[in-house]
């Protein structure tokens, strides 16, 4: 491609060849200029062709300064970035280019004519990252020199602070980031302004808003002012903001989104539009996906859908690879949506019958309070038609209670340790058309055991028995969550176990400084095997950490996607946890356990005695007695299941790896990992055909990265629509963060905010601050004071874990990551379910 081409001459658009050439930006305009009913101002466009001859050799010399740094290191960004847009603010423009310029402006436009002069870089304006304002934009230049001093500024803006820091940030690197430079006419506006053709805000995808001022849009683009708001609904067009006269009447309000519908078919996306009116034309000067918008499951039906995020109930809201989601919808017998690279269940039908609503919602705002909450605002809000008039549901028909007897839990374990020793056994000899035969098979033992008819009964019966006791010795006592203390230290609880063993590994490392400068290094340097490392200076810690992961390795971050690294796969993932448990004192597993134990059996004397004092308090303390029973024999075994699972899958990943390795030698994979970018059947057809298709797997990997960024919605529509609702909560202080409360007691210490297992860096006393935890962040549950997430219930892992270890917790406190300033003092009430930060 030359480098200077008209607009008119871009023949692709979005996703093409040409985007490597002309930047989003101007591939979208270009794509414009040719649909019926849309006006783009003439102009043209100095490839990225010109940047690569011109640019790309000066900045080999002056790139070094950038690599490596962090996004929080602004100094050093502002620096590097500095000397970088000098140096090419100083380069001098070819002669055959400067000529090409002015040719263009030369023959297409009148003498005087006043230019726009916009970046469009190559990773900008992208289906999945917009990059929007990173780079810097000029207007009303005149003039071939002004143009070409503008063009060499637009060159520079690739290396603003905000565009490196931008970039360090989403993980582009910058060598292979290149820009090109739109060159368009200006429009003398009477008015401009950014049409969304889907709300930026809620996501619905029916709404649209329009936001506009007088002449230029570019002080609202750049948030210099404010401007006139509408919101346009099923033809409606609603005022939102501005004061004063409108600035668009609604029949230009309304032709304006009709463009928008336009351009937004055209694309097959909804879009931000920069739009200008002038003499009661109107022209678009860039359009460009929305892309902080969550996508909406494909249905296809036409039918009203209400979706509700699978990995809020299973703590793990990352994007899942498309090998795990197949795993997982495999294993679990419900049917589900996918979205954005996770699972959704639609529960519109159970929404719209009164049988079954209340039991939903209901149920939904005792486990996880959040979502039940904005499944009641999907009710209310009449997304569904009117369901006021519906019949009260009936209660739902309960789990029949079954004694506490250990027999039964015992019977359970074995069970599954049984199957998990033969499936292993029998998959070892197996590859080809009879491994995946096998998998297919071994997946219903899998949910046989899962929904085996003894297990669900025993996880009911430890938590219906937990809710009674809170019940009751509330009212009879005023005592409340009395359940947990009594449910510390129980048996079977294997997740519970799983933090004490690792204590007990840090036992063995703790007396040998050669063992913990090998952790320190590894935990700044990262290490290819640890366990070797550990070899060379201490065999006995080698040999305990080995022992943990051949009973725990399995586990890890997200272990519900069978593709995430385990443990056994990469053991510096327990680095971190294994520096803070060293810092603790020899014996604290035991002693956790037995201060547990201890806490439980003092609480049940003191709640039988005093019941014992009350009216009738014989046969209140009889039942009561009971119900403390049947809670400690199966309150651990609810940990269970879930184990005996990740413990097959890695048994499948495994077998999984060592086929995807025997591909890579016949040359159907490039590499082993591959196969994670392929759902269960494409692998199995791979292998069956020899053949795999590498453009869908290098497209699959893409889409796996653009969705990491992306922040999934607890509950949202078919429209889009994303549905909230916060705590109603009136007992709460000014200024604090409500939640649910999970685990009693109150604690005050240090908030440690961590994101990713991995980087913890914990002190005892601390109190851990995340956005969700799963049984693989147990172990740093051992020397925390107290625990706060933004996603959870009474019965998720983190709620759970933290009653056996006696930790105050709150759960589901929502942007808890984003409010608690990490290594803030913070006072947690576990009891009340509120979280205050104090300095």
């Amino acid at each position: 491609m030359r480098d200077v081409v008209g607009l008119g001459e871009i023949t692709t658009g979005i996703g093409n060849t040409q985007v490597g050439e002309v930047g989003g930006k101007a591939a979208n305009l270009g794509e414009l200029t040719r649909v019926e009913g849309v006006r783009v101002p003439p102009g043209f466009v100095v490839t990225a062709g010109a940047f690569r001859r011109v640019v790309v050799p000066v900045l080999d010399g002056v790139l070094g300064r950038l690599s490596g740094l962090r996004p929080e290191d602004r100094a050093g960004i502002a620096t590097g970035s500095a000397e970088v847009r000098a140096a090419i603010e100083a380069i001098p423009l070819p002669a055959d280019l400067a000529a090409e310029v002015a040719a263009h402006v030369g023959s297409r436009f009148r003498p005087g004519t006043a230019y726009a002069v916009r970046s469009s870089a190559t990773a900008e304006d992208l289906p999945t990252a917009s990059f929007a304002g990173q780079q810097d934009s000029y207007l009303d230049v005149v003039g071939v020199e002004a143009v070409l001093d503008h063009v060499r500024r637009c060159w520079a803006s690739l290396f603003t602070e905000r565009a490196v820091s931008y970039r360090i940030h989403n993980g582009f690197d910058h060598r292979r980031v290149h820009m090109a430079v739109v060159v368009q006419e200006m429009v003398a506006a009477d008015a401009a302004g950014i049409l969304f053709t889907a709300d930026p805000v809620s996501g619905n995808r029916t709404v649209a808003t329009v936001d506009a001022v007088r002449g230029l849009g570019e002080a609202l683009v750049s948030g210099t002012v404010n401007g006139d708001g509408y919101a346009v609904r099923e033809g409606v067009v609603s005022r939102t903001a501005g004061a004063g006269q409108p600035i668009l009447a609604d029949e230009e309000v309304l032709r304006l989104v009709r463009l928008g519908r336009l351009i937004e078919a055209h694309f097959g996306r909804p879009q931000d539009i920069e739009w200008c009116l002038a003499g009661g034309a109107l022209s678009v000067v860039q359009s460009r996906p929305i892309t902080t918008l969550f996508p909406v499951p494909e249905a296809g039906d036409g039918q009203k859908h209400v979706y509700v995020s699978v990995g809020h109930q299973q703590m793990m809201t990352d994007a899942m690879t498309p090998l795990g989601l197949s795993f997982w919808q495999r294993t679990t017998p419900r049917p589900m949506a996918e979205a954005g690279c996770r699972l959704f269940v639609d529960v519109a039908g159970r929404l719209v019958d009164p049988a079954s609503r209340e039991a939903l919602v209901g149920g939904f705002e005792m486990a996880d309070p959040l979502t039940g909450y904005a499944l009641r605002a999907a009710v209310d809000s009449g997304f569904l038609g009117d369901l006021s008039g519906a019949a009260p549901a009936p209660a739902p028909a309960p789990v029949a209670p079954i004694e506490a007897d250990p027999a039964l839990v015992e019977d359970l374990i074995a069970e599954s340790r049984a199957s998990l020793d033969a499936v292993t056994r029998d998959i070892a000899p197996l590859s080809g058309p009879a491994l995946f035969d096998f998998l297919l098979t071994d997946i219903e033992e899998l949910r046989r055991l899962l929904f085996e008819p003894r297990s669900l009964p025993a996880i009911m019966s430890g938590m219906e028995a937990a809710q009674w006791l809170n019940r009751h010795v509330e009212e009879w006592l005023g005592e409340r969550n009395v359940a947990d203390t009594l449910s510390q230290s129980v048996p079977h609880n294997v997740t519970s176990e799983m933090g004490i063993a690792l204590l007990d590994v840090a036992d063995v490392m703790r007396p040998e400084p050669s063992v913990v400068a090998v952790l320190r290094e590894v935990e700044q340097k990262g290490s290819d095997d640890l366990l070797a490392a550990l070899d060379a200076v201490h065999p006995p810690s080698a040999g305990a950490l080995r022992a943990f992961l051949d009973r725990y390795g399995m586990r890890c971050a997200g272990e519900i996607d069978i593709t995430r690294t385990r443990w056994s796969e990469d053991p510096t993932l327990l680095v971190s946890a294994l520096l803070g448990n060293i810092r603790n004192e020899a014996g604290a597993g035991a002693r956790l356990f037995e201060r547990g134990l201890r806490q439980a059996q003092e609480k049940e004397a003191d709640v039988l005695r005093r019941l014992r004092a009350l009216p009738d308090g014989e046969a209140k303390a009889t039942e009561t007695k009971a119900m403390i029973d049947r809670v400690r024999v199966f309150a651990g075994y609810r940990e269970y299941p879930k184990y005996g699972m990740i413990r097959r899958y890695f048994v499948y990943k495994q077998a999984l790896l060592r086929e995807a390795a025997r591909q890579v030698d016949a040359g159907v994979l490039a590499r082993v990992d591959d196969i994670f970018y392929l759902r269960f059947e494409e692998f199995r057809a791979a292998v069956g055909s020899g053949v795999a298709d590498p453009e869908l797997i290098a497209r699959r990997r893409q889409e796996f990265e653009d969705a990491r960024r992306l922040t999934p919605p607890r509950v949202f529509t078919s429209d889009g629509e994303i549905m909230s609702g916060g705590y109603r909560r009136d007992d709460v202080p000014e200024g604090a963060l409500a939640g649910l409360a999970v685990s009693v007691g109150t604690v005050e210490g240090r908030a440690r905010v961590v994101l990713d297992m991995a980087d913890a860096d914990l002190d005892a006393g601390d109190i851990l601050v995340t956005a969700y935890t799963d049984p693989s962040w147990t172990p740093l549950f051992v020397g925390i004071t107290g625990l706060v997430t933004e996603v959870g219930g009474l019965m998720t892992h983190g709620a759970v874990i933290a009653r056996e270890y006696g930790l105050p917790a709150v759960v589901g406190v929502e942007g808890a990551t984003r409010l608690i300033p990490d290594g803030a003092r913070i006072r947690v009430h576990g009891t009340e379910g509120y979280v205050e930060i104090l300095s």
